[in-house]
């Protein structure tokens, strides 16, 4: 913990406030307990989390310091792409071997880990420079996103590959059942005719049934119809995008239908 406790001095300046060694340690253990609320894992090793929060050029004019959250990031990105990976062959046991790539690269690609990480204010946390990411909103967007991977492989070296893939789940995967994050221009809507096509249901109907919102900033529903039956709902900014997360959400269910299906059978 020797180098962990290096930091505090420069951990109150950057998460607020001045005071005694003891007054640190609470900053520390209360922004530590914060972070857990956020990502929704209950942290055993806190050496390690500060460590995959912390970005190289906050060492930069530390000598002997420690590690950045370089070497995490690496082991991150390949678990990242591993829980993905598994996910999608179960889910899309239809899709070819190209789609599967294209859905995982959208998934897990430096905008998408971005927004991600945006959504449990990972930024909040991140031990840099102050001029790290004054090179623009890609600039931050990739400290973050790389951040992110680091805390995927933090939780799996601390509890775990199940304990990463429920993290992942929450979110990454979430998106994709949601529809959040659009996999391709036509992939979801393409996956799901390919389905409704081998199964004999006929072509999918996408009829716009809300719009919302005024004219320079307009929210539109769509529900897909299959077989004449309504199998998903999805909103988007635009026509496209609200009929692609409709799409993604029909699919789902299909699956899910698919699940329940295989579960009654081996009973």
């Amino acid at each position: 913990m020797r180098w962990l406790l290096k930091l505090l001095q420069k951990l109150s300046r950057q998460w607020g406030g001045n005071g005694t060694e003891k007054e640190q340690r609470s900053l520390l253990h209360n922004n530590i307990k914060r972070f857990q609320q956020l990502t929704g894992y209950a942290i055993k090793n806190e050496e390690l989390f500060v460590q995959a929060l912390l970005h190289r050029s906050f060492l930069q004019r530390m000598s002997n310091f420690g590690p950045s959250n370089e070497r995490l990031e690496f082991l991150g990105d390949s678990i990242l792409n591993l829980i993905v990976a598994e996910h999608l062959f179960h889910r899309l046991p239809d899709a070819e071997e190209g789609d599967l790539t294209r859905i995982r690269s959208r998934l897990v690609n430096r905008k998408a880990l971005a927004t991600y990480a945006k959504e449990i204010h990972l930024i909040d946390f991140i031990l840099m420079s102050k001029s790290a990411p004054q090179s623009g909103e890609k600039g931050s967007d990739t400290i973050i996103a790389d951040t992110y991977e680091a805390v995927i492989a933090a939780i799996y070296i601390d509890g775990g590959y199940e304990a990463a893939k429920n993290f992942v789940d929450r979110q990454v995967l979430a998106a994709l059942r949601k529809g959040s994050v659009v996999t391709d221009n036509e992939n979801y809507k393409s996956l799901l005719l390919e389905y409704s096509q081998a199964r004999g249901l006929g072509i999918p109907r996408y009829a716009v049934v809300k719009e919302e919102g005024p004219d320079h900033d307009r929210t539109f529903t769509v529900e897909v119809l299959v077989n004449n039956e309504r199998k998903g709902r999805g909103k988007g900014k635009n026509k496209k995008e609200a009929e692609q997360a409709a799409a993604s959400q029909a699919l789902e269910n299909f699956y899910s239908m698919m699940d329940n299906e295989g579960d009654h059978a081996h009973r």
